[in-house]
């Protein structure tokens, strides 16, 4: 079973970047599909972007194109958001997030780390 761990949040000015951090536990780390999700004040959790086992393919919501990346190192069981030209609307908690199939469901989260934008 799978333990997800987030770091890398904190307070950025906009325009600024962020990296943030999920490193899992347990075994069998490439054969999980990733995610990430966030949750702002007041809202329901949004889904921000996935990466499938091996990497080769990624998947985002249409807000974060072109300025978030995913990736990920199976051989460090690692996935990073790297977060580029942050906006005060990306201010909310990540979590990332881990299931067996590319595209959902991810049952298995993080505690999440808190990322905060100003304007």
């Amino acid at each position: 079973q799978v333990q997800l761990v987030e770091s890398g949040g904190g307070l950025v000015q906009a325009g600024g970047s962020l990296r943030l951090s999920c490193v899992a536990s347990g075994r069998a780390f490439s054969t999980y599909a990733m995610a990430w999700s966030r949750q702002a004040p007041g809202k329901e959790r949004e889904f921000v972007g996935a990466i499938s086992q091996s990497g080769g393919t990624t998947d985002y919501v249409t807000s974060v194109k072109g300025r978030f990346t995913i990736s990920r190192d199976n051989y460090k069981n690692t996935v990073i958001l790297q977060m580029n030209n942050l906006k005060p609307e990306d201010t909310a908690v990540y979590y990332c997030a881990a299931g067996p199939i590319y595209g959902g469901p991810y049952g298995k989260w993080g505690q999440g780390t808190q990322v905060t934008v100003s304007s």
